[in-house]
């Protein structure tokens, strides 16, 4: 038996990663002096408020303490672990992981993989592992499954300022000067594994922008979407969900997806996305 293990970045709530049979571990949220785990002790919208309250939030990788403990719990009934992480590059969780797969001396029993993502992205991907062991696939072949979401999906996600991803190091100074222009709106993308500002957009036409990209970039061909919101926002999540169905897109399938309380703490309120990739990919 193949286990599938992800981290709390994938934004996959608890319950739901427990359905799909995806085993998860948490990355820490520190609000002020109290330090919680990545959704199971703080909800997404108990940061934002913080944040919004003028406090200070950073986040913390999981422990290689935490997955080891995983790990030989996970070892007890399966094979093998493949385990799927949020980019090395916005976070120390991957080494941790490796870390831990030495000192167990199990490194032949689990795969480690960097996804290069995280959020609704990393979600994808490890649904896609998780697809490929159901079917009977091979530890290599969840990791070609992970490899493929992440070459063939397209994510855009748009933040009102980057003063928060610039706070907790995730990008520069010359970054965040690129995307703070009045009345515009920065456009964030996952490049080489790192989250980079890649364009402007106008603060009115938002979301009609990252649609029209979705729309030059797949016409007609069948997709997969995913919403992606920064906290419980009924109203705009249905003016989102109204904006891809008016889209022309060709919608297959489709999930909205909340930004959990480490993704959100660097991204800040207010921030939404869109993710697509073909059915066929």
């Amino acid at each position: 038996m193949l286990a599938v293990l992800t981290d709390s970045t994938c934004d996959l709530h608890p319950d739901t990663a427990r359905q799909l049979g995806i085993h998860t571990v948490s990355l820490s949220v520190n609000l002020g002096a109290r330090s919680l785990l990545d959704w199971q002790e703080v909800d997404p919208d108990a940061v934002y408020d913080h944040l919004r309250a003028g406090g200070s939030v950073s986040t913390e990788p999981v422990t290689t303490d935490a997955f080891e403990a995983a790990y030989r719990t996970l070892l007890q009934t399966h094979e093998q672990i493949i385990s799927i992480h949020i980019s090395g590059q916005l976070s120390e969780t991957v080494k941790h992981a490796r870390e831990a797969a030495e000192r167990l001396g199990a490194a032949q029993r689990i795969h480690i993989v960097d996804s290069g993502l995280a959020s609704a992205p990393l979600a994808e991907a490890v649904i896609a592992a998780r697809e490929t062991v159901q079917a009977g696939g091979t530890a290599e072949a969840a990791r070609q499954a992970v490899e493929t979401v992440g070459r063939d999906l397209h994510a855009e996600f748009t933040v009102p300022s980057l003063e928060y991803l610039r706070r907790g190091g995730r990008i520069g100074r010359a970054q965040e000067f690129f995307g703070n222009v009045l009345g515009m709106r920065p456009v964030l993308a996952f490049t080489n594994g790192q989250l980079k500002a890649i364009r402007r957009v106008r603060a009115t036409g938002a979301t009609q922008e990252l649609l029209e990209a979705l729309k030059v970039r797949y016409g007609t061909t069948p997709l997969s979407v995913t919403i992606a919101h920064a906290g419980r926002d009924p109203v705009r999540i249905a003016e989102l969900r109204a904006a891809m169905i008016a889209s022309g897109l060709n919608v297959a399938k489709g999930r909205v997806q909340l930004m959990g309380p480490v993704v959100g703490a660097h991204v800040g309120p207010g921030t939404y996305g869109f993710m697509a990739r073909s059915v066929e990919a």
